[in-house]
């Protein structure tokens, strides 16, 4: 029976993170810990530091290091939020798609996401209409982000050429409205029902139309 060779050393190993690697991954896990407690039903105002600390398994005295108070986690929880949704609705918008197609195609891309971030926008639906101040106005600030983003593709794309840049971005905020209203829908839909999660597609299909019709139809004054 031949010998079994010993197993070869490690000849090099990974390298350590650095500093600042590791105070980014203790950043994420206080964040991942706040959407988990708001997942399991906790509103975001009734969340203390310590539970968030608890559930990221840091000490208390770390979080800190990477946020002033409780207001500045939730801003990043609206950023994390906003900037993906904004990125990936301006591809859909950019790559060609027709005009039919790419509101479908949208309003499918913001379903997906807003099920695959249920905590972020259960905590954006909740903050939007109550809680914190600094909270309230930053989600306000992505709405604006967010409609001036779209009306700008909207313009190069010649979509409503009559309308004023002030009315465009009036449209759009009508838009990011309704989006954000829906997303709480969307959130209510049990999974495993395919049906209704395509009707409640249909008409929020159908909303956005309603909105570029009349827009369509707007007349300056």
């Amino acid at each position: 029976m031949p010998a079994v060779k010993p197993a070869t050393a490690r000849t090099s190993e990974e390298p350590s993170p650095s500093r600042g690697e590791l105070k980014e991954r203790t950043r994420q896990r206080l964040i991942d810990a706040a959407l988990a407690l708001i997942g399991g039903g906790s509103g975001y105002t009734a969340l203390s530091l310590r539970e968030i600390t608890r559930q990221a398994g840091v000490a208390p005295a770390a979080f800190y290091r990477h946020f002033k108070d409780l207001d500045e986690l939730g801003l990043a929880l609206v950023e994390m939020g906003g900037v993906t949704l904004r990125r990936l609705l301006r591809e859909a918008r950019r790559d060609g798609i027709p005009p039919t197609d790419m509101l479908r195609g949208s309003v499918q891309i913001y379903q997906r996401f807003v099920a695959s971030r249920s905590e972020v926008f259960r905590f954006i639906a909740r903050e939007r209409g109550g809680g914190s101040r600094a909270i309230r106005n930053a989600i306000r600030t992505e709405e604006s982000h967010f409609a001036s983003e779209m009306a700008q593709d909207l313009r190069t794309l010649g979509t409503l050429p009559d309308l004023s840049s002030a009315s465009l971005q009036m449209i759009c905020g009508l838009i990011v409205a309704t989006m954000l209203n829906a997303a709480s829908d969307i959130l209510d839909v049990p999974s495993g029902r395919p049906k209704q999660e395509q009707e409640l597609l249909e008409n929020f299909v159908r909303q956005l139309r309603v909105i570029l019709l009349g827009a369509s139809r707007w007349r300056e004054t």
